[in-house]
């Protein structure tokens, strides 16, 4: 493996690229220069879903099959001109009072981080103003998370329970794979507390278990979710992050957190109907571009105090 370095200039922004040939998805020899030419060409659609919002990055270094750490902070390496936020956090497993955050807002610091095997992006459901102060949620989001024998089919017909309700709210919900073996529902919303949609989120997620006890599972007990989907609305706290939109995952080969149609939500039948590759996701951004594009509407409904009863 060549560890030369590979000097490159992304729109201004001059890099270092490093071991281009490692492969970090062996099962399918998928290597670094792959993920990075995926981030790349993805950027277009997947800027708009990162900017302003604090990054965790999930990085791989002796790819999916090796150890793997979450990174909050910003390393001490950070590039001078990615953009980075100081903020509180609160009841840190770290024990720090305030973490300094990357934020991927242009091309090259998607290179940046896809050099570094960040191979998973996650992010709030909140952004931080111009000053990097905290705003409140805009988007409330359900991650629907199947406990086997439930797979991706199942999460796709509670999805469907999902958004009916959200509907009754005058609410609209646009659906996701996860990526791995789940997919979410993700809303946008006029800014509100945290607080307000975890409530939300809650509610709804308990209402939908009443009415449907053998499928629906909203209760945090893992030992509940056997044959069942989970539908985690814990997601909204401020604290938590869910994988972006675009972003790659750690599996057995480079599968992507894909937006869908609810036309594809409806006619899934097996969990390879709705399973992504980035060469899949590349080609679907070509011909149909952005489906999440609506998310950044500069009018959002106003969600309620609580969902109406399905």
């Amino acid at each position: 493996m060549s560890s030369q370095k590979v000097p490159v200039e992304i729109d201004g922004r001059r890099l270092a690229l490093s071991n281009l040939d490692k492969v970090l998805y062996p099962e399918v020899g998928f290597t670094k220069a792959e993920v990075i030419d995926y981030y790349t060409r993805i950027a277009e659609v997947l800027l708009p879903h990162l900017t302003a919002r604090p990054l965790t990055r999930k990085r791989y270094p002796d790819g999916v099959d090796g150890q793997f750490f979450f990174e909050k902070n910003a390393p001490s390496h950070t590039p001078k001109w990615v953009r980075q936020v100081t903020l509180p956090v609160p009841g840190s497993t770290m024990n720090r009072e305030e973490i300094n955050f990357v934020l991927a807002e242009e091309r090259a610091a998607l290179v940046w981080l896809a050099n570094l095997a960040a191979l998973e992006l996650h992010v709030p459901q909140w952004k931080v103003g111009p000053r990097g102060a905290a705003k409140p949620s805009d988007l409330l989001v359900f991650d629907l998370d199947p406990g086997p024998p439930a797979n991706v089919v199942d999460c796709t017909r509670v999805a469907q329970l999902v958004a009916e309700v959200l509907a009754a709210d005058g609410l609209t919900g646009f659906p996701k794979t996860s990526g791995a073996k789940g997919m979410q529902v993700y809303v946008p919303i006029k800014p509100t507390s945290d607080e307000h949609t975890s409530g939300y989120a809650r509610k709804l997620a308990e209402q939908l278990e009443r009415a449907h006890p053998k499928s629906i599972v909203a209760r945090m007990d893992k030992r509940l979710r056997g044959g069942k989907v989970f539908v985690d609305w814990s997601q909204n706290n401020a604290a938590k992050t869910t994988v972006a939109p675009y972003s790659l995952r750690a599996q057995d080969a480079p599968t992507v957190s894909t937006p869908l149609t609810w036309a594809e939500v409806e006619a899934c039948d097996t969990p390879s109907d709705l399973r992504f590759l980035a060469s899949d996701v590349l080609d679907r951004v070509a011909e149909d571009g952005d489906l999440f594009a609506d998310l950044g509407a500069s009018k959002r409904p106003t969600l309620p105090k609580a969902p109406t009863s399905p």
